[in-house]
């Protein structure tokens, strides 16, 4: 924040002292109850505005003033860079932003950014962009698997000890047909198990399950060939299914069950944090009751909770029962 102007008055009677009485800054400041600088500051400004002592009759303080502080010059327009086809460029072999702002510069001159705002400009630009693939589902195609980051709680009878326990969900892609169930752990006996009673209440089972790289699941991670568990493999192809796991850290490969694991999370987690469960069955049973909701969540029965989307929900479990790309084990029924 710049100091304060002083007052016409006082700018007079510096420049005054200055012109008239020859006396030097310093004097100036001590006489004048000011700073040395404002006094040089001052004396400058009359020198580049050419002033000269006495000032004319005419000037005014408002003249004055203008020409001691006169406004400063509109800046030029600068011409912005085309920041998608600078995007494009860069995908080039051997292009940088020094080559496409030197060509820039070549372009529009001195009327173009200089090279530290125009990197700035695309940095920006680029920070914004997100892209991502539009997926498309097929009924009876794909199954997506996961965990809940939240967890929901039991109480040891014995000790009040609160022990968390696992919520597991499971969405088709299609129609984002839900299921949920609370589990002890994520062990490798829970996961198959909780699978099996997943595919018992869907009726069927996908051509494709698509879980995260959890260790039950996957026993050596991999972005592009990771190691299935046997256990679940043999599962899988017990049920006709072939297991694709997201990548690691890619969230969006799943994005189904993310969205329905959040949706778990608030009509199921949300409106039973104040009920006190001493085993898993008494609160499997309770996430069915509150998994009725208006939202579209619907009872999995026995097991778990179940979300979805009405009528379409209902027309994809049927199209599950009878469809041809669905391979149901014996366990399934």
């Amino acid at each position: 924040m710049g100091a304060e102007r002083l007052p016409m008055r006082r700018i007079r009677e510096v420049l005054r002292l200055k012109y008239e009485g020859g006396l030097s800054h310093r004097a100036i400041a001590v006489a004048s109850g000011v700073g040395l600088g404002t006094v040089s500051e001052y004396v400058g400004r009359a020198r580049r505005a050419g002033l000269s002592w006495p000032l004319p009759a005419d000037l005014d303080d408002t003249l004055l003033e203008a020409q001691l502080f006169p406004a400063p010059p509109i800046g030029r327009e600068r011409v912005m860079p085309e920041l998608a086809e600078l995007h494009q460029e860069l995908k080039g072999v051997g292009v940088t932003l020094q080559l496409l702002w030197e060509e820039y510069r070549g372009v529009h001159g001195e009327a173009g950014y200089g090279y530290s705002q125009f990197c700035e400009l695309y940095r920006r630009w680029a920070g914004k962009l997100r892209p991502s693939m539009r997926q498309l589902h097929r009924v009876g195609e794909k199954l997506f698997v996961d965990f809940s980051g939240k967890k929901p709680h039991v109480v040891d009878r014995r000790t009040g000890e609160l022990i968390e326990v696992e919520l597991f969900v499971g969405a088709l892609g299609a129609s984002c047909y839900t299921y949920a169930e609370a589990t002890a752990s994520q062990k490798l006996h829970e996961w198959i198990g909780a699978h099996e009673r997943m595919l018992e209440y869907f009726g069927g089972s996908t051509a494709i399950w698509v879980p995260d790289q959890l260790r039950s699941a996957i026993v050596q991670p991999c972005r592009y060939e990771p190691g299935v568990n046997r256990s679940y493999q043999e599962m899988a192809e017990h049920y006709g299914a072939v297991v694709i796991p997201a990548r690691p850290g890619k969230a969006r490969d799943k994005a189904k069950v993310e969205t329905m694991v959040l949706v778990a999370q608030r009509w199921i987690l949300a409106r039973l944090r104040k009920r006190i469960f001493f085993d898993l069955s008494t609160q499997r049973s309770k996430s069915c009751s509150s998994s009725s909701t208006p939202a579209g969540c619907r009872s999995s029965g026995r097991a778990g909770g179940s979300c979805g989307s009405g009528s379409t929900s209902r027309r994809s479990s049927r199209c599950l029962r009878r469809g041809t790309s669905l391979v149901s084990g014996p366990s399934a029924r």
